[in-house]
């Protein structure tokens, strides 16, 4: 792969793609110059669009007229229906039976036909590979393919030209796909540019790789950013995101949640796991963003709403906007009362009670409370905790 084929991809594009401006965003972390490049606002909500469509402009009037087949957590499945359908080529997508329903539909509806294989991406992938063999379609790669990297690359070139005194970029790592075509492209350009990538701590494939400098897979994942819930990385997109790449992180769980909750409270932006785990990066330090203009690539948005109430649940609770208290109390009248009183003093917010006797009480006569409160932060969390312990009352 060459810069030449990056800038030919964008010539290609221009034609189908938004340009996704950037977004000043540095309320997600005080410390530091932080921007966003929305893909979640994408055709199809992914920036997976790019190197599918791309690689589909590719194929040869043989290849076009067999079809083509794909595997995909979701967001590449649109992007290659979308390129298919516009061709007039037939597409077939693999995914695993676990993938969001909004995303399976959402590529049914783009034009493909759809194969819901058991298991994770990587069942999904081993089948796709199968009906290639056996139909002769073309595969169309979601990451370790040079024409899907030169397409996933054209993103590069957009952010040296929107902010190009830009110090640090921070991009998802599922396959590396993205990664690597951001990096290559940004590096070839403005070597000084330090590119970062981002990965769930419960699918850390490539940062494993890279730390043992080969490429290696995990026996399984468990993340809720499925978009990048991949076990192991292309050996293309390995090698150039270990070359280029100035380190890669992971992001809790809980960190997915707090950067997803900032993006809609902050941005009124919808991301996804996948797409958030950039955010989060620049959020908690993981990536060195403090005093310096960074970007960070949000990938996708198609999050799975029937899940949104959860992840929004957990943000707050990671963010300090939530907490659980638990006390021992004499069970008597006036004790909801006053501990009520000085949560709201200290400007508490009480959503939930839950009070019991306790059979298992230091003291036969007491009882539990235990309280779901609404909070500014830590530190207001903590200011409330101490109040109740001046005013005598047992936290568990």
């Amino acid at each position: 792969m060459t810069l030449d084929d990056i800038y030919k991809a964008r010539y290609v594009l221009n034609k189908v793609i938004r340009t996704t401006n950037l977004i000043p965003a540095s309320r997600l972390n005080p410390e530091a110059d932080i921007w966003l490049k929305p893909e979640c606002l994408q055709l199809t909500g992914s920036f997976k669009v790019r190197g599918a469509y791309y690689r589909i402009s590719q194929l040869t009037p043989e290849e076009k007229k067999r079809g083509v087949v794909a595997c995909s957590a979701g967001n590449h499945a649109q992007g290659v229906a979308l390129g298919a359908t516009q061709a007039g080529v037939k597409s077939i997508i693999c995914l695993p039976e676990g993938a969001p329903i909004s995303k399976v539909e959402a590529t049914r509806r783009y034009g493909a036909e759809i194969c819901l294989v058991p298991g994770v991406y990587d069942d999904a992938y081993r089948r796709a590979l199968e009906l290639r063999d056996e139909m002769g379609y073309a595969f169309v790669h979601p990451f370790d393919d040079e024409n899907v990297i030169a397409g996933q690359g054209t993103i590069g070139l957009e952010l040296l030209d929107q902010l190009p005194d830009v110090d640090v970029v921070v991009v998802p790592i599922g396959g590396g796909g993205l990664a690597s075509g951001i990096v290559y492209a940004i590096k070839s350009l403005n070597p000084k540019v330090e590119v970062w990538g981002v990965q769930a701590a419960g699918a850390p494939s490539m940062f494993n790789s890279i730390r043992n400098k080969t490429v290696m897979a995990l026996d399984s994942v468990n993340t809720i950013a499925d978009g990048i819930a991949v076990k192991k990385p292309g050996s293309l997109t390995y090698d150039i995101c270990s070359r280029y790449l100035d380190g890669v992180v992971t992001v809790t769980e809980d960190e997915i949640c707090a950067a997803i909750l900032a993006l809609i409270e902050q941005q009124k932006m919808v991301a996804e796991g996948a797409g958030a785990v950039s955010v989060a990066a620049a959020m908690f330090n993981k990536v060195p963003v403090k005093g310096r203009k960074a970007i960070c690539v949000v990938s996708g948005g198609n999050v799975d709403v029937t899940i949104l109430n959860r992840v929004i649940n957990r943000g707050l609770v990671q963010g300090g906007r939530i907490c659980t208290l638990t006390l021992e109390l004499e069970d008597k009248p006036g004790q909801l009362v006053a501990v009520s009183n000085i949560i709201a003093s200290i400007g508490g917010n009480v959503v939930n009670v839950r009070h019991e006797r306790n059979d298992d009480s230091e003291r036969v006569t007491d009882c539990q409370l235990t309280l779901k409160v609404e909070t500014r932060n830590a530190e207001h969390i903590e200011q409330i905790r101490q109040a109740l312990r001046d005013a005598g009352f047992k936290l568990i």
